[in-house]
């Protein structure tokens, strides 16, 4: 019997990294689907081995999990780090913000990494202060100059770390300068399933040293907040918590209310005024969909 750590899963089989440098193709019991569980990456396993030259095995025990994301589908994340360019692609602020508020949600603490600073320095700057506002961790990176990258690798060691992020945002080469073995786990991963060429399409993570994994999820192009209610959104807003209960009326939701201490901070600058929009914007939505039952 061998502990390990499910780093991806494809069609019913699950690939199981032993902590050392071996990968386990798995397959779960069938007490699995009684007990209504699925295996997810992130999971640590107990898993006996079948035939250690192949390296195949069994999935034999699930140990509780510390969280659970739905999208992207990982179990026991210890933080997570969104990624966006600072151009090529323009920032999609609101995307951005959709995934704070999802994570703020799962109680995952969030990193805000902006890549090719190298392009426009001056923009990245402002996104930064802009996040900063909010209180949020903000890192600016380029994969082209190397700026970023080993303060980014400080901050993996001993955490299972998710990176996300939309299609061509240069998540990828970010992460082959701080893995540079992903290319060749993937390759490892993909001659066991007989596919070809590599693209990201599954979630999966890279065994980076003892403790330390990161987790590299399919771009995303939109996200949904589950049952998150219009009246409930403030909350996760960081920035907001700070004028809890200063506002002229109780629940005070900060959209057409007078004597608002978070619009009254909006005006003062101490909230950004574009995450303040999105806020207004995500508000809307939810409270759309809750009118005609979505």
């Amino acid at each position: 019997m061998k502990k390990g750590k499910i780093i991806k899963g494809i069609a019913g089989f699950y690939y199981v990294h032993d902590g050392y440098d071996n990968i386990y193709e798995c397959k779960a019991k069938g007490i699995f689907r009684n007990r209504k569980v699925k295996p997810l990456v992130g999971d640590w396993v107990d898993f006996e081995v079948l035939d250690e030259e192949k390296g195949l095995g069994n999935i034999i025990e699930i140990f509780p999990r510390k969280n659970l994301l739905v999208r992207p589908a990982v179990a026991n994340v210890d933080q997570a780090f969104v990624i966006f360019a600072v151009k090529e692609p323009a920032p999609n602020l609101n995307l951005l913000d959709r995934f704070l508020v999802m994570m703020e949600m799962q109680e995952v603490s969030c990193h805000i990494c902006f890549n090719k600073v190298d392009l426009d320095e001056s923009s990245a700057k402002e996104l930064m202060e802009l996040y900063k506002k909010a209180g949020y961790p903000f890192h600016l990176a380029s994969t082209y100059t190397k700026a970023g990258i080993s303060e980014l690798s400080g901050l993996l060691r001993g955490q299972t770390t998710v990176f996300a992020g939309p299609s061509g945002v240069g998540k990828s080469s970010l992460i082959n300068l701080l893995h540079p073995k992903a290319k060749m786990e993937t390759g490892r991963v993909s001659e066991k399933i007989g596919r070809g060429r590599h693209t990201t399409r599954h979630t999966e993570l890279f065994f980076l040293e003892r403790d330390t994994f990161l987790l590299d999820t399919p771009g995303f192009s939109s996200l949904e907040l589950g049952e998150l209610s219009g009246e409930s959104l403030r909350f996760y807003y960081p920035e907001f918590l700070k004028w809890e209960g200063a506002c002229r009326f109780q629940g005070c939701i900060h959209g057409k209310e007078p004597d608002c201490a978070v619009k009254r901070a909006v005006e003062e600058g101490d909230i950004g005024r574009e995450r303040y929009e999105n806020y207004l914007l995500l508000y809307e939505e939810l409270k759309a969909r809750k009118r005609y039952g979505r």
